[in-house]
């Protein structure tokens, strides 16, 4: 079989994860959706609206490893509802900006609540999914992300011919809370104290590379770090590219192409939910090479390499061409590319360091989080001097050569064992 499909119990768990998903990028992609409205309303210039959106990461970045570590010290039940809570709040809060401070303020609290959203979210799956089911569970809930993206612009375009931006943030702010009571009332962080699930089920969760336990040993950060580096460093230049799509692709097609921005809204939909696929099926082949060769560094490491070097050559045509269809074509087969990259990733840290995959993806995603601070700022300052809009990619396919040399170091063959506890022997005098 390709895939194998998780018992009942598991499958709400992924189901839960996959709304949080949604909710996740839809809170995440909504400055960008309606970033034409609120830059004239605000009176915004390109280089402070590249400021506003790396604003998140500013905040996301850090957070991602007080977050990892908050996770994997108090659980995910009890991080991801805080987290919930926190989108709700500063998404609402940005319907009553004033200004790029008060934008650039609300926008860096967001990042503070989403920041050890994922890590969280990864440990979760760590202890609810069996090792030869991770890239489904993963590629599920990550492509569930990508449809939040996706659908974020149309339902923004919608909604702004209905009521004001400010109005919609409000709006989408009460979803976050509505999960976060969800989440808490359905999730345990250890999988035999849920009750629903059967013995078939534990026994699979148990395997021989199953975490220890819920509350793992003090993080071995000494040890973790080095170990996350050509991790964090792949990511970092994958997160470049995948950050610039989540915040200017919506106004590049726009204005790049010349169409409106309803137009503009539904190409950059059909972009993310062919980023959707993307995850979902990177999810799936990833665990299928791993039952087919038994090795991890042709299903992680190896299926990273090809799929950064398959994006590079997909930039090509959108960076020669300016013609509407061929560089969505393009900007889209790109983007897939990419994406079919991210679940092999996120598996891989479980591989390395399953008792503190929270900490350790969150090294990893702090590294694209300090890529989304950088890259939205620097395609601004290129867009203004150049006024060319596809000439900031030139940098992208630079770090994407980067990524597919750094992801050979990865090595997700090599686990990251816990400390031998050292016992103090006394001699007799």
């Amino acid at each position: 079989m390709i895939a194998m499909l998780p018992a009942r119990a598991t499958r709400n768990f992924l189901l839960i994860l996959c709304a949080m998903h949604v909710i996740l990028f839809v809170d995440r992609v909504n400055l960008a959706a309606a970033a034409e409205t609120i830059k004239d309303d605000l009176g915004l210039t390109n280089i402070q609206l590249g400021v506003a959106f790396s604003a998140f990461n500013y905040a996301y970045a850090p957070f991602q490893l007080v977050g990892g570590w908050i996770a994997d010290r108090y659980g995910s039940r009890r991080t991801l509802a805080v987290c919930a809570l926190a989108w709700a709040l500063t998404t609402m809060a940005t319907g009553a900006v004033s200004g790029l401070v008060t934008l650039f303020a609300v926008r860096f609290a967001l990042g503070m609540g989403e920041g050890a959203t994922l890590p969280a979210a990864t440990r979760a799956l760590s202890r609810w999914t069996s090792e030869d089911a991770r890239g489904f569970g993963m590629g599920v809930t990550h492509a569930a992300g990508r449809v939040g993206a996706g659908v974020t612009a149309p339902i923004v375009a919608f909604l702004l011919a209905l009521m004001s931006w400010r109005m919609i943030f409000v709006l989408l702010g009460l979803f976050s809370a509505v999960w976060a009571v969800w989440w808490f009332w359905y999730f345990r962080d250890d999988p035999r104290d849920h009750g629903s699930l059967s013995e078939v089920e534990l026994a699979a969760l148990a395997g021989p590379n199953a975490p220890a336990s819920a509350t793992p040993n003090a993080v071995p950060w000494r040890r973790l770090v080095p170990r996350m580096v050509p991790m964090m460093l792949t990511y970092f230049c994958m997160g470049w590219t995948g950050w610039l799509y989540v915040t200017w692709m919506p106004s590049l097609f726009s204005k790049n192409y010349g169409i409106d921005m309803k137009k503009s809204a539904m190409f950059y939909a059909a972009t993310f939910l062919c980023a959707m696929i993307a995850e979902f099926v990177g999810g799936i082949l990833s665990d299928h090479l791993l039952r087919r060769t038994g090795r991890k560094s042709i299903a992680r490491t190896l299926m990273v390499t090809v799929c950064l070097l398959l994006a590079l050559c997909a930039l090509i045509p959108a960076i020669l061409l300016h013609a509407l269809i061929p560089g969505v074509i393009s900007f889209t087969l790109a983007l897939f590319f990419l994406d079919l990259a991210i679940t092999p990733m996120w598996i891989a840290t479980m591989d390395i360091a399953p008792e503190w995959v929270g900490s350790a993806s969150a090294l990893m995603n702090a590294a694209g989080a300090v890529a989304g601070i950088l890259s939205p700022v620097v395609f601004g300052l290129i867009l203004d001097r150049t006024g060319s809009w596809t000439m900031p990619f030139g940098v992208s396919m630079t770090l994407l050569v980067l990524g597919a040399i750094t992801a050979f170091w990865i090595r997700p063959d090599r686990q990251l064992a816990a400390e031998p506890v050292r016992s103090l022997n006394f001699a007799a005098d």
